[in-house]
């Protein structure tokens, strides 16, 4: 199960994500943040995924495309505290973080 909960930033939005994030929970996820974003249009969306015990490639879309939408509204994504084993999925996807 995963879990989303907001905070902000200076001219931000600030997703702080928890649990697994798969197929199922992705979706919700990608709902959750989309409308968000879209009450918000926050010039940066911060992804944190300190929280994220495990992630396969649903995480990587659903990042891809909060990506793509930041993009899309002129914005940026920053992707950051991501532990470990999801860190080698990033660097194979080309994700960045910090």
């Amino acid at each position: 199960m995963s879990n989303v909960r907001f905070g902000e930033s200076p001219g931000g939005l600030v997703a702080y994500l928890s649990g697994e994030i798969d197929h199922h929970s992705a979706q919700m996820l990608r709902q959750e943040i989309d409308a968000r974003l879209q009450a918000r249009m926050p010039d940066t969306l911060t992804l944190d995924l300190g929280g994220v015990s495990f992630m396969d490639s649903s995480g990587i879309g659903l990042i891809l495309g909060r990506a793509r939408r930041m993009n899309a509204l002129e914005g940026r994504l920053v992707v950051q505290h991501p532990p470990r084993q999801i860190q080698k999925m990033l660097d194979l996807a080309r994700v960045s973080y910090i």
